[in-house]
Parts: structure tokens; C-alpha cells; sequence
């Protein structure tokens, strides 16, 4: 059956997610973060995006972005593509990096504007990888919040959400602010189940424990390459359970695991 085109936004802002393929991660340290955001900067430049928020966790991205001089599409294939060829050549492995589709939702009212803005910002708090909004350095909360950090040429921030508060930039600020940090329900992408929440060590070392059945954690890395490969490839397919978890509590090293 053949995909449903996208339904063009009339306001040329999206929200997108691009998701590791089976869940998997796509970010393993800071450096990786890194390159995907400054490959997100060389497009922005060469396309002329607007970005007015973005978050990095562990598997996926969020981005609340306005198209540029070329369809959105190519410009998500083109930074995918840059950050998958350099994956590949770090951690010399091969395949599918992100799933085939990146996910999108049209924005197009200044209510969901915002909505959109704080769901990007909370995320790493709701899947509860910090306690406060900016405390994950990997989103767009901080350079809102004026605090100095390596991307703030990446933000279009006084011409889009900042203006909505007020003209004058400290009252903006402290009124954003307390906008973003607000307890809220939001829910974004009609379709979307519930959110994936990384598990902590314990929940994982449960979770595998079932997955492994009568072999321990450290028989793992002693099984034939076709037995360990399927038991990894499980535990990379299971939710909540990171890639850099599996390596810790199996002893398996991280570049295995990926080729599983």
C-alpha cells in the first residue's frame, strides 16, 4: 500500500521526531550529540530553517522547525543521511540507523505553537532523565533561558516564541519560563502511544533477567555468536532499555551490541 502523502502545514512549521530504527539508540555520548547538532546548523544555514526548539534524548529527537528554500523531506533525508554516514565510520557498523519515515505533525495555530515548544522541553523530565527542564543540556530550553551554551546561532528564538510573550526581552524570558516549566498533559502526534521512558539499571537488569530466561548476566558474552546475537538483538528491541545499559549489565562490549 502506498504512503499517504504529508499533508503540507500552512504555516510551514512542523514538529518532527526522528526515532532510532527498532527503538534502538542513536546517541551514545556527547560526541555524537554533538555532530548531530552541528549538522542540523550547516542545513539550517544552507536552507535557511527556522528552529525554535529542539531535544536530543537518547533514541529519538524532537525538532519544531519551519521548512526552508527545499521540502522538508530532503532537508530531513540530507541531515539523516550526514549523521548516519558519520555513525557508521565511528562505530564501524552498517544498516539502518533511523527508522525509514520521520514522523510529522503540522503547527499551525500559536496555542499548539507553544504546546509543541514545552512538550519538546519536558521530555527528558517526563521520561525522567533529569528533574528540571534545564538541567538536560541537549534542547533548546537553555538558550531561551539566556544561558550561554555552544548553540545559540541554532535558535530562532526572539522572532518566534519569545515575541509571543512580550516586545521586551527579560519580561519574555521570565514569562516563558514559568509557561515552560508549568505541569501540563500535552500530547503531540494524534498517533503517538505512550511515551518511552528510559528504565533505570534495576528495571533493566529486571527486564533482561526475563529476557535471558535460566542463563545469567554473565554467561551471555560466553554463548555462540548466533545465540548471543538473538538474545541481544531482544534486549535492543526492548523498551526502555538502552543500548549503553545492555552493555553495562551484560559485559558485552557496545560496538557487539550494535552489530547484533
Amino acid at each position: 500500500m502506498p504512503r499517504q502523502a504529508r499533508r503540507k502545514s500552512k504555516s510551514g512549521v512542523y514538529h518532527i521526531m526522528l526515532r532510532g530504527a527498532n527503538k534502538q539508540e542513536i546517541f551514545h555520548d556527547n560526541e555524537d550529540n554533538a555532530r548531530f547538532m552541528n549538522i542540523l546548523n550547516k542545513y539550517k544555514k544552507q536552507v535557511q530553517l527556522k528552529i525554535f526548539a529542539w531535544c536530543l534524548m537518547n533514541n529519538h529527537v524532537h525538532l519544531l522547525i519551519k521548512e526552508g528554500e527545499e521540502e522538508l523531506s530532503v532537508t530531513m533525508k540530507r541531515i539523516a543521511v550526514s549523521y548516519v554516514q558519520y555513525y557508521n565510520k565511528k562505530y564501524s557498523t552498517t544498516g539502518h540507523l533511523f527508522q525509514d519515515r520521520f514522523k510529522s505533525e503540522n503547527v499551525e495555530t500559536k496555542r499548539y505553537f507553544l504546546s509543541v515548544v514545552r512538550y519538546i522541553h519536558q521530555n527528558p523530565v517526563k521520561a525522567g532523565m533529569v528533574t528540571h527542564v534545564k538541567e538536560w543540556y541537549w534542547s533548546s530550553c537553555c538558550e531561551y533561558y539566556h544561558k550561554s551554551s555552544d548553540y545559540q546561532e541554532l535558535l530562532d528564538r526572539d522572532g518566534g516564541v519569545l515575541r509571543i510573550f512580550s516586545d521586551n526581552r527579560i519580561i519574555a524570558i521570565k514569562e516563558f519560563q514559568a509557561f515552560n516549566e508549568k505541569s501540563n498533559a500535552d500530547v503531540c502526534f494524534e498517533n503517538e502511544k505512550n511515551r518511552i521512558r528510559t528504565l533505570t539499571d534495576e528495571e533493566a537488569r529486571k527486564k533482561i533477567k526475563m529476557i535471558l530466561g535460566s542463563i545469567t548476566f554473565a554467561q551471555v558474552k560466553s554463548l555462540s555468536r548466533t545465540e548471543r546475537n538473538d538474545i541481544l538483538r531482544k534486549v535492543k528491541t526492548a523498551e526502555g532499555i538502552s543500548q549503553r545499559q545492555a552493555s553495562r549489565i551484560l559485559g558485552v562490549s557496545l560496538s557487539i551490541i550494535h552489530r547484533a
